[in-house]
């Protein structure tokens, strides 16, 4: 088989392949069980993801967040707990299925345009961010805080001294209003900067922040489309770090 047989995973999940490269592909997948189990999940993701768009988080997202929360009782006068093994599994667990959906959603629309090659890159560009979300989450230092959305769900911020990154988890119960899109902010001596706006129709998502933990919380705003260079108060959400 060609070097490159396990960048297909994607493609073929899209039917982008041609007839030969389907053929051999489906001979390495008799081979290869790590790739019949990313053919599954990417089947899943994009099933998902059929209409482009989330309306709600995808629930094993939400459960798994919430249940990773339960395990640790908050409480912003205590100093933050170290994070369990079991606990960081769930977070590892619920970041990666978004980061995961998020790739093939991407790949949808690479391969519409340019397919197969722009699709490969979309999806290796996906493979590395999941990584990045894994290495921060393994942190031994890594600290997690979390709180409630005024408009329905929850934010969670896990945040690395060592990696000098974070990751911001947000898994809201709906997608804003039309028009209307949720936006994320890291604050740092009072003064907000955007870490970025989801999509309209978007409840969920899992952002890779670097730098976070200098900042002294995170914030979670509703705003016009696309998004604002300043944040409407009062804010949905404060994540005081």
């Amino acid at each position: 088989m060609r070097p490159d047989v396990h960048a297909l995973v994607g493609a073929y999940v899209l039917d982008a392949v041609d007839d030969l490269e389907r053929a051999a592909f489906e001979r390495h997948l008799r081979e290869c069980a790590a790739c019949r189990a990313e053919v599954d999940e990417f089947r899943e993701a994009a099933a998902r993801l059929a209409d482009t768009t989330w309306s709600v988080p995808p629930p094993a997202l939400r459960a798994n967040v919430l249940d990773a929360i339960t395990t640790t009782r908050q409480d912003p006068a205590v100093p933050v707990r170290a994070v369990t093994p079991k606990r960081r599994f769930h977070l590892v667990a619920a970041a990666a299925a978004v980061v995961a959906a998020a790739g093939v959603g991407a790949a949808v629309y690479a391969i519409q345009d340019q397919r197969v090659r722009q699709e490969r890159a979309v999806a290796e560009a996906a493979r590395a961010s999941e990584a990045r979300v894994r290495a921060i989450l393994a942190a031994p230092d890594l600290q997690v805080r979390e709180q409630t959305l005024t408009s329905g769900g929850r934010v969670t911020v896990a945040s690395s001294k060592l990696t000098d990154a974070g990751v911001i988890m947000l898994a809201a119960t709906s997608a804003p209003g039309e028009g209307r899109v949720y936006q994320l902010w890291t604050i740092r001596d009072d003064d907000p900067a955007s870490a970025g706006a989801l999509g309209e129709g978007q409840a969920a998502t899992v952002r890779i922040v670097q730098g976070l933990p200098a900042s002294s919380a995170v914030g979670v705003t509703i705003e016009n489309a696309p998004g604002a260079t300043t944040p409407t108060t009062p804010l949905d959400a404060l994540v005081q770090l």
